[in-house]
């Protein structure tokens, strides 16, 4: 018989490799929309000396980063912290209610983000490879 308790001591580190990996991968398509219009075309091209191309950078090369679990924690204190600075200037303003100002992403990549920098990359991740 399996035993849950040790299946899921085992694997939690595992996964949060795993989470890591995917939003890291899910955050870098906001970055490649934001500078290359791949995979979607954004609504208007950012400049990329601005407040939209520095954010299309930060999620393309952030994410990039995240995805490989290399720096983990300093850059995803950066991006906890870019998407904290994106829900209160763009989604905040428009309503109190996340789901009505279109900021749920936002606030979960925040929180997402922050969590990473305090639990690190996982067992798969560079970092690891590093030490």
């Amino acid at each position: 018989m399996i035993n849950l308790q040790t299946l899921r001591t085992s694997w939690a580190p595992r996964l949060l490799s795993v989470l890591r990996m995917v939003a890291g991968f899910l955050f870098m398509q906001h970055g490649g929309q934001k500078l290359f219009s791949f995979p979607a075309a954004p609504q208007a091209e950012p400049a990329l000396f601005s407040l939209l191309g520095l954010a299309g950078v930060l999620e393309l090369f952030g994410g990039a980063l995240i995805l490989m679990g290399l720096f983990t924690r300093p850059v995803a204190f950066l991006l906890s912290g870019q998407m904290a600075f994106a829900y209160f200037m763009v989604h905040a303003p428009r309503d109190f209610w996340p789901l009505v100002n279109q900021g749920e992403l936002a606030a979960l990549y925040c929180f997402l983000y922050l969590y990473l920098f305090a639990a690190g990359g996982g067992p798969w991740s560079l970092d690891r490879l590093r030490k």
